[in-house]
């Protein structure tokens, strides 16, 4: 499975971190965030990021700036996206399993490096359960479609 990545200047050690930690598990990371550590816009690299999951360039996605926040309303608004701001795994899990989330976010200065590799962990171990939780997530593509 092919996992997209992207950060701000906010989260570039944690981006690290979590990409190797991906890596470990056996995933291909694919870097679409910045490694530097200047003044940059969350708002590209979440675009980025949802752009690449919406094509299939990547399955799923994750996010990282200062709260997880920005960077996720900014995927959000690119058509098919579903991405979920989580500071602890089971909201993690729960986005996968209900929400059919494709992009998790979180803020590297809410948690620490361990708190993010639980998420994560719990996020990709999850599936998405189908059933009453499709038609919630078809209501929410009806909306998207009629913006």
């Amino acid at each position: 499975m092919k996992i997209g990545i992207g950060n701000d200047h906010a989260a570039v050690t944690m981006k690290q971190e979590i990409s190797e930690y991906l890596r470990e598990l056996g995933y291909d990371v694919v870097n679409y965030g910045t490694d530097s550590g200047a003044s940059c816009s969350y708002a590209e690299y979440g675009e980025k990021v949802a752009r690449a999951v919406a094509a299939k360039d990547v399955d799923l996605g994750i996010l990282i700036c200062g709260t997880g926040v920005g960077i996720s309303l900014a995927a959000n608004k690119v058509k098919g996206i579903r991405a979920a701001v989580c500071s602890e795994p089971c909201t993690a899990r729960l986005s996968r399993e209900h929400n059919d989330a494709n992009i998790l976010a979180f803020g590297a200065r809410i948690i620490g490096i361990e708190t993010a590799k639980e998420i994560v962990k719990a996020w990709l171990e999850a599936e998405f359960q189908g059933g009453r939780h499709q038609t919630r997530v078809d209501m929410i593509t009806a909306i998207e479609a009629g913006n």
